[in-house]
């Protein structure tokens, strides 16, 4: 029992884990390390990282919490092993976009900006936008000598502004008020008189202010002295604050002891946090409520039949999925043209032009606010600076980070917090890093683990390898072939096992050859020309056609402006295919070179497990031909589509085609159970009669890619695209394996081999960014096969890429920089690698020099 402690302090035991390919793997892992799993693409080391350890000790976690608290935070399946001791409380940082709330910056995520606004609210200085100079404290006297600048017979309220948008009935407020013996409040800038009763909104933010005095200026001394008492009462009961308002010109100034200016009488509201949050009515600016853009409408496209009325359809997209009248938009539409007299039969283009602008904009006679909340403020610039985002901006939205610096985001938070005991998993975090940012990456690593924490995570880096404590390799190969857990130990000694494939490659008794002989200088270009999006500093680029090309640069030099904004978006529409938000640029010169442009990425290849290899190919297609043309199916009148999950008759009706029933628990995670009517096979008794070569539609799905190829040896059309599958090292997942069980790297090599199975036109244009991520030595080995196998049948590839494995191997490298940021933006070198690396101007240059010396 005693042993079982310590072992327990010491390591995190697991015995029996089973999830998707792992074979019953047992494992003991060091705690208070940096431990590093690697391994081929599909091998299994998310499987263990993420879907068993991570998982479980979440599960933990929130099994330990009330029944109330667990409705809302979502309680994990149990994942399938035996037993795992030593389990800290875990944190996930995977490398998924934290929100795509337009309010989310990179500055709300690491709270630098809540501590920037409370340093500018306790030690910031105001001054006049007029140009008056620095905003001081104004006095009663100064006050008084500003009011009686006004013309004689001026009409002038005093008020005092006790409540400023704060929701609440204010009863007690008001109460207090009567018994001062106040007569009149003014309340969202109506008058009230204090002797009816007052009920206001408990829901609704509320303008308060005390009427002192209503007065007519005349200047005489007793009228003075009235202003001077009044303007006294209140700046007391209001702690510094006066507004001053004009009944004739219903002009209100605020004057304070706190903030005005003198020259012009200028005021401020006092110094706080909220002033310098654009969460914060107070704060933000009122035009676009604090989100620093204006959402704009086309009417022409909103509106498609402007002859006919809102009832008879002018609008199309407000009616229902049955294409009545009756959504929940149009219901919405109504009640506004309703509310304003609007006819809902009048044809659209005979309203007038505020009725268009009120159907399209509405009043805003209501507007609600979305806050969020205030944390504790905690300085995290150097942390940020420590992980390589100096190139970001604080305001910079979270929705349009990738997912390596979303991830890094969080890391910093992270480390800000300072816990102590807590186990990390991490989805390679050296993604998206230059190799110069790389060292700062380890170093924040390692100031995690010195706090005494354990961090597990899943890399492919070789410099992370090294650095790491400890290293463990899943494999040996992956999918069906994975699984096991090949090596565990130092990184030294990983160098010397033979039956690790990482070990072989950091070893270098295998390793990614670089081409003999690169292609010759490019004769095609793709000129663009003036590009200025982003950080980019009107710079003009030539891209080389039908030749293998790298992107680099340091993280934020703008090499995704570049490619993805500017040239893909430009040569789309230049194709007439649908495109928004093309980055800003003069001019492109050669877009009749390309007829096509694939962007391959690591997305899913769909988003339900209804999707899988053998549909996304069109593989199926051809499948379901065969048993359709069957003896049996043609006896019995079954056509193609009998054979797809997808279409009612064939499939399953029990799960409709899915192969589970899904069941709500309150309180506890839904259930899936596998459907009672097909065991889940998906299709019904009767289709799962036809058979081929001895097997039903559902074996057919279950072979793996390389069993496939074997049965299906007679069938040229389907041996190709099967071979095709191969050659992109997907012999070991199943033909039916659902989207949703593919990794990113699985995913792009799926839509590789797809796009393979097309003839070669000699004008297509591929792009990649950053196709190596998650992707294994070996891995990447194949992939650059692939991707120099399109370049030789006389297409043109251009990926953006950090890896020096990839990017000593194109035959033309554009280098960007020389740093991120405001600093980046333009071309610092062009040419082959080796020109590149003789480049002394070139960060990336003295990686690449590094790698082709050790090679050559």
């Amino acid at each position: 029992m005693k042993q079982n402690a310590i072992n327990n302090q010491n390591f995190i035991t697991i015995k029996g884990a089973r999830a998707h390919n792992l074979k019953n793997v047992d494992i003991t892992i060091p705690k208070n390390k940096i431990i590093v799993f690697t391994g081929l693409s599909g091998s299994g080391k998310s499987s263990l990282a993420f879907d068993t350890i991570y998982a479980e000790g979440q599960r933990r976690y929130v099994e330990s919490l009330s029944t109330y608290a667990r409705q809302f935070l979502g309680m994990a399946d149990k994942p399938d092993v035996d037993y795992i001791g030593g389990l800290a409380p875990a944190i996930s940082i995977d490398q998924k976009t934290t929100s795509h709330n337009p309010r989310s910056t990179v500055g709300t995520t690491t709270e630098i900006y809540d501590y920037l606004r409370l340093l500018f609210a306790r030690v910031g200085k105001a001054y006049c936008p007029h140009g008056h100079g620095l905003i001081e404290r104004q006095t009663s006297k100064e006050v008084l000598q500003q009011i009686l600048t006004y013309e004689n017979g001026t009409s002038i309220l005093i008020l005092s502004p006790i409540i400023k948008k704060q929701k609440g009935t204010h009863k007690l407020e008001l109460d207090n008020l009567r018994k001062d013996g106040f007569l009149r409040v003014r309340i969202n800038g109506n008058i009230y008189s204090l002797d009816d009763e007052i009920n206001l909104e408990k829901n609704k933010s509320h303008d308060i202010e005390i009427v002192v005095d209503r007065v007519i200026l005349d200047k005489t001394d007793d009228n003075i002295a009235r202003l001077s008492e009044a303007l006294e009462v209140g700046f007391q009961y209001s702690k510094g604050y006066l507004l001053v308002s004009n009944v004739d010109t219903k002009e209100d100034k605020l004057y304070s002891k706190h903030h005005s200016c003198k020259v012009c009488g200028f005021s401020l509201p006092e110094l706080e946090p909220r002033l310098f949050s654009f969460n914060s009515p107070i704060g933000a600016c009122q035009k676009c409520n604090g989100i620093g853009a204006i959402l704009q409408y086309d009417e022409e496209k909103i509106v498609e039949f402007p002859d006919k009325s809102i009832k008879g359809g002018a609008i199309p997209f407000i009616k229902n999925e049955k294409d009545l009248i009756t959504g929940y938009e149009y219901e919405m539409c109504a009640a506004v043209c309703n509310h304003y007299n609007i006819s809902l039969d009048t044809p659209y283009n005979e309203l007038t032009e505020k009725e268009r602008i009120i159907i399209m904009e509405g009043t805003n006679e209501e507007i609600t606010y979305q806050v969020i909340s205030n944390r504790s403020s905690v300085s995290r610039t150097g942390l940020i600076e420590g992980i390589g985002l100096t190139y970001l901006e604080l305001s910079r939205n979270s929705s349009t980070l990738s997912g390596g610096e979303s991830q890094r985001i969080r890391l910093a938070t992270q480390i800000g917090s300072q816990l102590s005991g807590v186990l990390y998993v991490l989805d390679e975090p050296s993604i998206g890093l230059h190799q110069r940012d790389n060292g700062k990456l380890i170093k924040t690593l390692k100031e995690m683990r010195d706090l005494g924490n354990t961090l597990i995570v899943v890399e492919h880096d070789e410099e992370t390898m090294l650095e790491a404590d400890h290293v463990i390799d899943i494999g040996p190969g992956a999918g069906v072939h994975g699984g096991k857990v090949v090596f565990s130990g130092t990184y030294e000694e990983i160098l010397n096992s033979d039956e690790s494939i990482t070990g072989q490659y950091l070893s270098g008794k295998k390793k990614i050859e670089i081409p003999n002989k690169r292609r010759i200088e490019p004769t095609r270009y793709i000129e663009l020309i003036g590009c200025q999006e982003n950080n980019l500093k009107n710079i003009s680029v030539k891209i080389p056609l039908k030749r293998f090309v790298a992107v680099t640069g340091v993280s934020g030099s703008g090499k995704s402006t570049l490619i993805n904004e500017i040239f893909t978006k430009a040569v789309q529409k230049s194709l007439h295919l649908k495109v928004s938000n093309i980055g800003k640029y003069s001019s492109v010169k050669g877009l009749d070179q390309i007829d096509k442009i694939i962007n391959i990425s690591q997305d899913p290849i769909g988003r339900t497990p209804r999707s899988n290899p053998a549909t996304y190919t069109n593989l199926f297609t051809y499948i379901r031909d065969l048993f359709a043309n069957a003896v049996e199916a043609k006896a019995q009148g079954f056509v193609k589509g009998r054979f797809s999950f997808n279409v009612a008759g064939g499939r399953c009706e029990r799960c409709c085609g899915e192969g589970f029933l899904k069941i709500s628990m309150h309180f506890l995670p839904d259930v899936y159970v596998v459907c009672e009517e097909c065991h889940g096979k998906r299709f019904n008794e009767a289709t799962l009669k036809i058979k081929y070569r001895g097997k039903n539609i559902y074996d057919v799905l279950q072979l793996t890619v390389e069993e496939a190829l074997e049965f299906f040896q007679n069938h040229p059309q389907l041996k190709n695209g099967i071979q095709t599958l191969c050659d992109v090292g997907l012999g070991y997942i199943k033909l039916g394996q659902p989207a949703t069980e593919l990794s990113g790297g699985e995913a792009q090599r799926v839509k590789l081999a797809s796009e393979l199975l097309k003839k070669a036109t000699g004008k297509t244009v591929y792009v990649l960014d950053e196709p190596t991520t998650g992707l294994h030595f070996e891995d990447i080995n194949k992939l650059l096969k692939i991707l120099q196998r399109i370049v030789d049948h006389g297409d043109s590839v251009i990926v953006i890429e950090h890896n020096l494995d990839v990017i000593k191997c194109v035959d033309h490298v554009i280098d960007m920089g020389p740093e991120g940021g405001r600093l980046g933006g333009i071309v610092v070198a062009q040419g082959t690698p080796e020109e590149i690396a003789d480049n002394p101007k070139s960060i990336t240059g003295q990686f690449i020099r590094s790698v082709l010396n050790k090679q050559r």
